[in-house]
């Protein structure tokens, strides 16, 4: 059981880094792509990062030891 958090924890950190580079490099351009984006890329790498949060609670809590 421990091992499903510990997968989830790494593909939700995949997604936030992932997220993050994508609106880092959009603001960093600018143009049209980063005004119709740029806040909801923000807003998805916040939930991406509860997801995060929230495995790796469940992953510690379910592990043996």
């Amino acid at each position: 059981m421990p091992n499903i958090f510990l997968i989830l924890l790494v593909i939700f950190l995949v997604l936030t880094l992932g997220t993050l580079l994508v609106g880092v490099f959009a603001m960093g351009r600018g143009g049209d792509f980063n005004k119709r984006n740029s806040n909801k890329l923000m807003r998805l790498r916040v939930v991406f990062q509860i997801g995060a949060v929230a495995s790796f609670v469940l992953y510690m809590l379910t592990r043996n030891g």
